[in-house]
């Protein structure tokens, strides 16, 4: 490998070791100085014209030598110096160079700019302007190509796909710190290609002092992009329903066609009327309890990805439930209607515990006592996945409820006391009551007991009694009241507060898919299925077929949907080819507010507004310049030099 030195005189020399040749002009130097040469005596006659010609030659003579020895000195000296390759260059141009390069494929690059989408622009410039030898790595929001060439992967960026990922501005430096070498001496650049909307959190700090970060900032020329944003469905007691759509992005005013699908099928059609604030909301009716494969679509040309929007309605699922209860237990049956639930109840005695596993929810009412045999059942069934309600007697055997009651949440009841308390606390933010309310109530009528239980337990409260004592408590599938609800002893039956308690305690025990998933977020729905030990449930669409994580109970498996699927669309849930309902996913709409960084902050020679002007920029900052030839073309010239004056100097 050539040794750059730097010399004395500022210049550098690919071969300094041949610079000791210039000793060697010392020779010629010091031959003419001593004149070495030997001179023949001639006898002349006339003294007087010798002593005129001799001191006319010896002049002449004397200064064409000089002029003869110094122009050969300094041809020498240039022939040298060609030899040595001098140069010059800047220091990081004589460094090896690690080249990282970040190219965002995030949704918000299919804004256009001159007829291309920002990410086809950006991939065209790095094919034209990175050299066919050059190595460097390359990252996106998903995928990494590391030590490569740009034949290496050519194929692989023109076939990029965009991506609903969106990596912030310390993920990528982290990113692009794997992919650098840990040698101290090189020279690592990373450049960053992206529109840098303001959702990347963009920083001023770097990676550190040895990397060179250069910003090449790809923004569209005009921001404006209407988008889809959600929907939601409202419910109804008559034959249609409304589904209400948002929008977002356009202008105030402004008249955008928005049609609804039913799979390939268009039945309906509206128009989405823009605000000020450039929102919109669009309703559509629909039958009710009808199963709907939807799909909403808008044309805008801006971004395209969150012109399609995708939900499904699929025929509701009846939850089963087992109350379990030697007492009037009718106020239960007249919450869990048929339309929703599949109500049964059960004296103590008459229990079939084989059928306790195929129950979503089972509930313990006024029992005085909770039998050995039963418990070990509850607990199985509470460990597959049910729901476990448990409502005491006024006088509940203590030793039997907290054997059982122990197992969840270390739950006991310490006393029973008999005393008149008000239920005055209501915690709006356990996931019971979430979304009951539309605002904190504080003036409602409160139910009253007139007997209830001290307990002991870990489980949070969802209602509490005056002096902050557990009315309802519990979470994640168990749940227990401190009192019982007959009439005699409390009016909690008769209170707004025991519907929607009831239903979402019993709701929450399968969980039903909602009309449509965000991809890369954790969704989990529940399939009401019996499976076989071996059996697994696949989700697919059009040829792109994946299984999702799952977990088998005995009366439903849960899948749980994380980095999969990555493409927006109806999926279908089959077992074993057999379709068994549909779920709706689509992409994070984060991308659709083209909103972008002010990278102002970023000195002038580290921001390009283009990739060919920074690649012509790094060109210029690594070149080298070479002047060995410069330095032949002065040795020829002295060479023409010296014919001159050997020919012409007299």
């Amino acid at each position: 490998m050539p040794i750059f030195v730097q010399s004395k005189l500022g210049m550098q020399f690919k071969h300094p070791e041949i610079l000791w040749a210039l000793v060697l002009l010392l020779i010629p130097l010091l031959i003419h100085l001593f004149q070495l040469r030997r001179f023949k005596k001639t006898p002349f006659t006339n003294v007087a014209m010798l002593q005129k010609v001799v001191s006319e030659s010896r002049k002449s003579n004397t200064l064409k030598k000089w002029l003869l020895l110094l122009t050969r000195l300094l041809m020498l000296a240039a022939l040298i110096l060609a030899f040595a390759q001098p140069f010059s260059a800047t220091n990081t141009a004589l460094r090896q160079k690690e080249t990282v390069i970040y190219l965002d494929d995030s949704f918000s690059m299919q804004a256009k700019k001159n007829g291309l989408s920002l990410m086809e622009k950006s991939i065209q410039d790095l094919l034209k302007n990175i050299g066919p030898e050059n190595t460097f790595s390359l990252f996106t929001n998903e995928r990494t190509f590391k030590n490569v060439t740009i034949k290496d992967i050519q194929n692989n960026l023109l076939s990029l796909p965009y991506s609903h990922k969106q990596l912030n501005f310390e993920e990528i430096k982290l990113k692009a710190g794997t992919l650098f070498s840990g040698i101290n001496t090189t020279s690592k650049n990373l450049i960053l290609i992206s529109d840098f909307q303001t959702r990347m959190g963009m920083s001023t700090s770097h990676l550190d002092s040895v990397v060179n970060i250069y910003y090449v900032p790809i923004r569209p020329r005009e921001v404006q992009n209407v988008s889809i944003d959600s929907t939601y469905l409202e419910k109804s007691v008559t034959a249609q329903s409304k589904l209400t759509t948002l929008l977002s992005g356009g202008l105030d005013s402004e008249n955008l066609p928005i049609s609804l699908y039913n799979g390939d099928t268009l039945i309906a059609k509206s128009s989405a009327d823009f605000k000020a604030n450039g929102t919109a909301k669009v309703e559509f009716s629909i039958p009710s309890n009808e199963e709907l494969n939807g799909h909403l679509r808008i044309a805008d040309n801006s971004l395209t990805y969150d012109n399609q929007f995708f939900f499904n309605i699929n025929k509701k699922e009846k939850i089963k439930v087992l109350t379990i209860s030697d007492s009037d237990s009718g106020y239960l049956e007249r919450l869990f209607t048929q339309d929703e639930f599949i109500y049964n109840k059960h004296p103590l005695t008459q229990v079939d515990y084989s059928i306790l596993d195929q129950q979503n929810v089972v509930i313990l009412d006024n029992l005085k006592a909770i039998p050995n045999s039963l418990q070990k059942v509850l607990r199985t069934f509470k460990e597959d996945g049910g729901t476990l309600i448990v409502i005491p007697a006024t006088e509940s055997d203590l030793i039997s409820y907290n054997q059982f009651l122990s197992n969840f949440f270390a739950t006991r009841f310490i006393e029973n006391v008999s005393l008149n308390k008000k239920v005055t606390t209501i915690s709006f933010q356990h996931p019971l009551y979430k979304n009951v309310f539309e605002k904190e109530v504080y003036n409602f009528q409160y139910p009253s007991v007139k007997q209830f239980y001290k307990i002991q337990s870990r489980a949070p409260k969802i209602l509490s009694l005056e002096g902050n004592e557990a009315f309802l408590s519990g979470n994640d599938g168990f749940y227990f009241f401190s009192t019982s609800l007959e009439i005699g002893n409390s009016n909690f039956k008769n209170s707004p507060l025991i519907v929607p308690t009831f239903y979402n305690m019993a709701a929450f025990s399968l969980k039903a898919p909602e009309t449509y998933f965000t991809l890369g977020r954790t969704n989990t729905i529940d399939i009401p299925i019996d499976l076989g030990n071996d059996d697994i449930l696949n989700v697919s669409k059009d040829g792109y077929e994946f299984i999702p994580l799952q977990q088998t109970f005995p009366n439903k498996v849960r899948l749980t949907f994380g980095d999969t699927p990555t493409v927006d669309g109806i999926f279908s849930i089959n077992n074993e080819g057999d379709p068994l309902k549909n779920i709706s996913f689509n992409y994070p709409r984060n991308e659709s507010n083209l909103s972008y960084f002010d990278i102002g902050f970023i000195e002038s020679k580290n921001m390009q507004d283009s990739i060919t002007s920074l690649f012509e920029f790094l060109e210029a900052e690594n070149s080298i310049t070479a002047y060995w030839k410069w330095f032949v073309i002065l040795a020829l010239l002295l060479t023409l030099v010296e014919v001159i004056i050997q020919k012409y100097v007299t």
